[in-house]
């Protein structure tokens, strides 16, 4: 049953040769590794005027110089991972260049933020594509947590569904979204043309004495979160079709066109229509009705741009297993990271994403305006830190024309830095737990580094001088009276060998007196230890016995407690029986020269 809903849910499985077959082309890859990028043009340039109208409706044109240096910072990203894909074209991005150039701290520092900053994608885009959902369909606004969760459900089957099947899917609503604001761009620039515009839009240039340096960098910085999702082409590289270096440049290369034509166009609409940003209604919302009206293109751009919000989560859910399968691969993560699930994703990564986004959207009930502070933070740190490493690198390597590449990165590394430090001074109160998480999840990198460090050890050996010890083996089957799970469990003792006890526990003379009767005249050939239980507790005397055994004859006996075991033809059967069982099989786990072993007896009614 549950196998059959899992095939149903995910697809047949796959087999390891088909792993070229889920490598993406670069149509797919740009849809699902440039749709957070793309996503974040519906709120990008509205965070700016959030900011600007901190001093008045008059400031608002400073959002048109502000745009311009965002595309500026934009195309120094651009450069600037685009020769990180082809200096490190295994992938990894930040958290790979950071370790290489800087040290294994600071790469973890990176990788830490890139999975906190995938985990906090998915939950800010399936929160703002409820907003936008909720714009256009007021009634909603209370439900906007189950939606968001019904969607990060959706999303992370898609993925365990293969990385081809995905993109497929959603490679068509991220082109639709493309369509769509190049289509309100255009007929929102011919109505302003025409004058069908009627807004006071404050002049270029207008004097707003209350606008200071610190509030317009605020603003950049805001606005800097249009940029996130840059990386994760740099991070997926292995994900695409070969050559999967060049292929990956190509992507990034017309992500950052698309990208800026979008932002800047949405940007100058709003300037010109004068839009002032609204809690309940998003900026694109407002733009596409004073473009069209409440009409039909309106719901479709709206729809759509829900829909896209929904789907920015994607870029996440391709990049957060490969980079947690690089931490697992270092020993920073544990291994179910790297292990591929059947239809040859790394299930454990996306299942992980999913749960723990859906946990962060339920904490912060679906507050995109809360969430975004933390999402920028967590990617502008990794943002800093890899232009810092390939800055390292140009040095130390010094390659034709390293020069010009060492001025790209610099400008990139002061910028990100100036921007990730004013969210620090800015927006401290939102984005505090970013300084709690991080030093937590490099301390559970570390620990768990160690551990494996420490296992390795103990398991390691020395081909030539260890060989195995052969000891005997001393069987304790304990039994709760004389019955056919019994007879077999004995049966099968005996037959590995001789050397079998059986423990009974009695809580009063007459019932000890009845077992051991008829256990003499049943004679299995079994000698049949009974203890007595004053206290009524089947487990402490049968572990003080066990423990006896083990202390007299570990060193020349292994020491095996055979339990037998009920195994019923109905799952619900199961807590009927068997809590005994488990209870001493639980407390058995923990001694470390006790072999636990299992004799189970099929209940056929």
């Amino acid at each position: 049953m549950m196998n059959k809903f899992k095939r149903l849910l995910i697809g047949r499985p796959m087999k390891s040769a088909e792993i070229e077959g889920e490598k993406l082309t670069k149509l797919k890859a740009l849809a699902v590794l440039s749709s957070d990028a793309l996503s974040s043009v519906a709120y990008g340039t509205e965070q700016i005027l959030i900011v600007l109208m901190a001093a008045g409706f008059a400031a608002v044109w400073y959002s048109i110089p502000i745009s311009i240096a965002v595309l500026g910072l934009l195309l120094i990203l651009i450069l600037s991972y685009r020769q990180t894909i082809f200096a490190y074209p295994t992938g990894g991005g930040a958290y790979i260049v950071a370790k290489t150039n800087l040290g294994e701290p600071v790469g973890l520092l990176a990788g830490g933020s890139l999975l906190v900053d995938y985990i906090l994608t998915v939950a800010v885009s399936s929160s703002a594509g409820t907003d936008a959902i909720t714009s256009a369909i007021p009634s909603l606004h209370d439900h906007r947590v189950l939606i968001a969760l019904i969607m990060i459900v959706f999303l992370t089957v898609m993925n365990l569904r293969g990385v081809t099947e995905s993109a497929s899917v959603l490679a068509i609503p991220v082109y639709l979204f493309v369509i769509a604001i190049f289509v309100l761009i255009l007929s929102g620039i011919i109505k302003f043309a025409t004058g069908g515009v009627h807004a006071a839009a404050p002049a270029l240039g207008t004097t707003v004495s209350n606008v200071s340096l610190f509030l317009l960098l605020k603003a950049f910085s805001s606005g800097c979160s249009a940029l996130t999702g840059v990386e994760a082409v740099s991070n997926a590289i292995p994900n695409f079709k070969q050559p999967s270096e060049r292929n990956a440049a190509t992507t990034l290369i017309m992500m950052g066109t698309i990208l800026g034509a979008m932002f800047i166009g949405i940007s100058l609409l709003a300037y010109w229509y004068g839009i002032a940003p609204n809690p309940k209604e998003t900026v694109v919302s407002q733009i596409a009705n004073a473009t069209f009206g409440r009409g039909t293109i309106y719901y479709i751009i709206q729809g759509i741009t829900a829909l896209i919000l929904f789907l920015a989560a994607n870029t996440a859910y391709s990049a957060f297993p490969l980079l947690a399968f690089m931490l697992a691969k270092d020993k920073f993560m544990p291994r179910m990271f790297m292990v591929r699930g059947d239809r040859l994703g790394f299930s454990n990564g996306i299942i992980n994403l999913g749960v723990l986004s859906a946990l962060l959207v339920i904490l912060f009930q679906g507050n995109t305006e809360n969430l975004i502070p933390m999402y920028a933070l967590g990617v502008f740190i990794p943002f800093t830190l890899s232009q810092l490493g390939m800055m390292v690198r140009w040095v130390k390597l010094k390659p034709p024309g390293w020069r010009v590449k060492f001025i790209i990165n610099t400008i990139g590394m002061l910028t990100t830095l100036t921007i990730a430090l004013i969210f620090v001074f800015t927006k401290f109160t939102h984005i505090w737990m970013v300084f709690i998480f991080l030093p937590i999840v490099i301390y559970i990198f570390y620990q768990t580094q160690r551990h494996y460090h420490n296992t390795a050890e103990q398991l390691r050996i020395d081909v030539i001088r260890d060989k195995p010890i052969i000891k005997g083996n001393t069987i304790v089957v304990p039994i709760a009276g004389i019955t056919q799970v019994v007879k077999q469990s004995i049966g099968y003792a005996k037959s590995v060998t001789d050397n079998v006890v059986a423990v009974y526990v009695g809580f009063n003379d007459e019932e000890i007196e009845r077992m051991e009767k008829k256990w003499e005249e049943w004679d299995p050939g079994v000698r049949l230890i009974v203890l007595r239980s004053s206290y009524r507790s089947v487990l402490r005397p049968l572990m003080k016995f066990i423990n006896t055994v083990e202390w007299k004859t570990s060193a020349t006996d292994h020491i095996t407690v055979l339990i037998p075991q009920f195994i019923t033809k109905h799952w619900w059967q199961h807590i009927l029986h068997n809590q005994t069982s488990l209870v001493l099989r639980a407390y058995l786990f923990n001694q470390k020269n006790v072999v636990i072993s299992t004799f189970p007896f099929h209940l056929n009614k």
